[in-house]
């Protein structure tokens, strides 16, 4: 997989919303697969100090040179993160992409994957695409598209910091 805005939908990535105009609401609330794919002409320019919250009283900003070191120059998906239902099974892809959102506008989060999105500047051009899939598909999945990312690009996305085991 080339891991292009077509290739997503080819996979059946749907969405393809920018970050300040999502509509939650439009976003299913099962299960799934979720990307962050940067904009034709969205160059990266990093904020010296990120704008996501606080997790376990850690600061989620990173020096530009960490950050460039993250940067893969020529690859459209900057982050590939996923949705469980939640041990009382009321998470999902609308869930966990408005608590991502809510991170990056300094709300402490459950986690603190794809912090790096939250110390580019502009992120509201991002888009957002996902994915439904079952259950027991997701960890799977994952861990199958990091691997091929890793493939195509020499590394993880951008904002994934640790590669997905399935």
């Amino acid at each position: 997989m080339q891991f292009t805005m077509k290739s997503l939908k080819d996979e059946g990535f749907t969405g393809f919303r920018p970050m300040k105009a999502l509509e939650i609401t439009r976003i299913p609330q099962r299960q799934g697969i979720f990307v962050i794919v940067r904009p034709t002409g969205f160059d990266p320019q990093y904020l010296a100090k990120s704008t996501a919250g606080v997790f376990k009283k850690k600061n989620p900003t990173l020096t530009e040179s960490a950050l460039s070191a993250e940067w893969i120059a020529d690859a459209e998906v900057l982050y590939i993160g996923k949705a469980g239902v939640g041990s009382h099974g009321n998470r999902g892809l609308r869930r966990q992409i408005q608590e991502f959102v809510d991170f990056g506008k300094g709300k402490p989060p459950g986690h603190w994957d794809g912090r790096l999105i939250w110390q580019l500047a502009n992120p509201q051009d991002l888009l957002i695409a996902w994915k439904e899939l079952p259950l027991d598909a997701l960890n799977v999945s994952l861990a199958k598209y990091q691997a091929e990312f890793v493939l195509a690009h020499g590394g993880l996305p951008f904002a994934n910091l640790v590669q997905a085991r399935s």
